[in-house]
């Protein structure tokens, strides 16, 4: 049965909509929330991790999610991820708060500030790395921000390797009338609003902030899974309302064309949420740490490639 967004005239809520479409069939139940569990990686650095783990292994077509503090460093405490391979897939790195420096074997190399995106497509191989920027590491610091894996499918998964580097404020940022409701289109649609990156299968990656009291009903392709992630504050998620917090992973069922959210009335702070969605691919995944690809034979071939340097050096 169709869920009805409208609100009542005595309703205190703005309901956004991006756009819907002719027919909204039902807004999408939740099938589980996941909750992220904390791990090292890196040179020691702590990430919150809803997925890869024990309990959930990827959600096609995304590989892995880690939300890197928020933490505050004091001066020369600050560590990142120095030289890393990957190949098979692509790393989305969005920064909140701080300042990152990154490198790789292909002579790229940038600062990434709060609000800015790296969307890097590492395909056939490259070596990488990803540390505070030299000024934030010698005063220290709060850092907070995202890193999220997004496979490739096997005819990409040789590409030439590529970079989308696109500073905050070209990042698209749209409200509602009121403000009640905020979005920053990294990929994909919302209220309106398409991204400015471009993505090798079609992918939803969208920064939401709703005001106590806000709902925001997201159309949502019918193929597409989609999961939302809470920053911070409480919300109410899906047909059924299930509330959810901090670091919980909520997981929508594909049974309608809207995903519904809600700050409610007498929430204490905004809701924060990154709402992700994409295609399945539906392809066999064979991953070891920094190598993902379809079969174990390709896996080998990556380990070798690396040790023998055909991913290249960073050149310093």
């Amino acid at each position: 049965m169709a869920h009805d967004t409208r609100p009542t005239p005595s309703d205190h809520v703005t309901v956004a909509t991006a756009e819907p479409p002719a027919r909204i069939v039902a807004a999408r139940s939740v099938v589980r929330a996941v909750q992220a569990e904390d791990s090292l990686e890196g040179a020691g650095f702590l990430v919150h991790r809803p997925f890869p783990t024990r309990t959930l292994s990827h959600f096609d077509p995304f590989l892995l999610l880690d939300q890197f503090g928020p933490v505050e460093y004091g001066p020369g405490e600050a560590v990142g991820a120095p030289d890393h391979p990957h190949r098979g897939f692509e790393t989305v790195t969005y920064i909140l708060e701080g300042r990152n420096y990154h490198e790789d074997s292909q002579g790229h190399s940038g600062i990434l500030g709060p609000g800015d995106v790296q969307w890097m497509t590492a395909g056939s191989g490259i070596v990488h790395s990803e540390v505070p920027e030299a000024e934030f590491a010698r005063t220290g610091g709060r850092i907070n921000g995202f890193q999220l894996w997004v496979n490739l499918p096997a005819r990409d998964k040789m590409m030439n390797p590529r970079y989308q580097e696109v500073p905050s404020d070209r990042i698209p940022v749209t409200s509602t009338s009121d403000g009640a409701v905020t979005v920053r289109v990294i990929a994909g649609e919302a209220l309106g609003t398409r991204a400015v990156i471009d993505t090798r299968t079609p992918i939803m990656y969208l920064h939401y902030t709703l005001q106590p009291g806000a709902t925001v009903a997201q159309p949502v392709p019918a193929d597409f899974n989609v999961f939302a992630y809470v920053i911070d504050g409480e919300g109410t998620f899906g047909a059924d309302q299930q509330r959810r917090g901090h670091g919980q992973m909520v997981i929508f069922e594909r049974d309608g064309d809207i995903v519904e959210m809600s700050a409610p009335a007498d929430a204490k702070q905004p809701l924060n949420v990154l709402l992700v969605g994409g295609v399945p691919l539906d392809e066999p995944i064979a991953r070891y740490g920094p190598f993902v690809m379809n079969t174990e034979q390709e896996i080998r071939q990556a380990i070798n490639d690396y040790r023998d340097g055909k991913m290249g050096v960073i050149q310093r």
